[in-house]
């Protein structure tokens, strides 16, 4: 196969999209010849048969020449493609749709997001497949609709039992509202100060990306000083994705509090590491199962969450190592990169 991958971008230290990288290895590996075209594009690390085009962001192109680029390379380089995958960017799909329907090359697009835009309904009627990662994942009504899960790297995120534990709880995700990171800082301090929880440690790793962001990010910095926490709850900021890892086996719980929507990768992440991990997201009950009770918040409450907490904090030794094990074993029986790649590859 000669496939043809347009993205965001192609960046290995990347906090947000870095994991891509690793798509791209595993599309590699089942492709004659790969081709990739970015937005934006850094370091990287791809075999010879990937070849990477940026349309110009990191030298401060115009949108104008954006546009120019991209229809100039997928005319340029039909002869190197016969399929095409959209990384979540619907307005390549609208862009590229019609060229790729005459060119008689069949484009899929991968969406996970809560959101229905006209792009994506436009899009969506070039598209031979829209890939997602749960029923909640892509809410357009259309039958071109396949769910296939996330795909985590097992190989990279994995227990290593040897690393020390630096923290109790940690939050891996933008730092922003609709992630709700004030949430936890309310339980934290019901733990220190109500249930006198001493020598807590949290760490929230992630950074802002708009001026809202920062906004939130500086409510929670008030919060968190106002609350007496200084000293329990730290701000780690951006953290490459290759290395997130390293945080989850530092950590005894993650915590995720994003609202139902789109299987969050941070959740699966965590399980693979074998780290607990409490969710919000009520996509997550079918993939916990009879750990719902443990691991699912029902509502978005501080008391209920400092409880969660608290119990997974208490779990004999024995109970911990068995459920970060049973964890691990949803994620590579069902979500692992491998298995996600070869299923795209054969629907596409």
């Amino acid at each position: 196969m000669k496939l043809l991958i347009i993205t965001q971008r192609v960046e290995i230290n990347d906090d947000v999209l870095g994991f891509f990288h690793g798509w791209l290895l595993e599309f590699a590996k089942h492709c004659e010849k790969l081709t990739v075209i970015c937005l934006e594009k850094g370091e990287f690390s791809l075999p010879d048969n990937v070849e990477v085009l940026s349309l110009g962001k990191e030298g401060g192109e115009s949108r104008l020449k954006y546009v120019w680029r991209f229809y100039k390379y997928i005319f340029q380089k039909r002869g190197d493609y016969d399929k095409v995958f959209v990384h979540m960017n619907t307005e390549y799909a609208v862009l590229g749709g019609l060229f790729w329907r005459l060119g008689g090359k069949e484009a899929s697009l991968w969406y996970v997001h809560k959101a229905v835009s006209y792009k994506l309904r436009l899009g969506e009627k070039f598209m031979k497949n829209i890939f997602t990662a749960g029923k909640d994942s892509c809410r357009i009504n259309s039958r071109k609709i396949k769910i296939v899960g996330h795909g985590i790297d097992v190989k990279k995120f994995t227990a290593r039992p040897d690393t020390a534990k630096i923290y109790d709880l940690i939050y891996v995700g933008r730092i922003s509202q609709i992630k709700n990171q004030k949430l936890l800082i309310r339980a934290v301090d019901i733990l220190v100060s109500a249930r006198k929880l001493t020598g807590l440690k949290v760490g929230l790793i992630g950074r802002t990306i708009t001026e809202k962001d920062q906004v939130y990010l500086n409510e929670l910095k008030l919060l968190v000083e106002e609350s007496g926490l200084c000293d329990n709850i730290s701000f780690v900021g951006a953290v490459p994705n290759m290395e997130t890892v390293k945080y989850y086996n530092q950590a005894k719980i993650s915590v995720n509090l994003c609202p139902t929507g789109g299987v969050d990768k941070a959740v699966l992440e965590s399980m693979a590491c074998e780290i607990p991990v409490i969710a919000f997201n009520k996509a997550f009950r079918e993939i916990f199962g009879e750990r719902s009770d443990l691991l699912l918040l029902d509502q978005p409450d501080e008391e209920e969450l400092a409880g969660k907490i608290l119990r997974l904090l208490n779990l004999p030794a024995a109970e911990k190592i068995s459920l970060g094990q049973a964890l691990r074993k949803i994620i590579v029986e069902k979500y692992s990169l491998e298995n996600l790649i070869k299923v795209i590859i054969r629907n596409l």
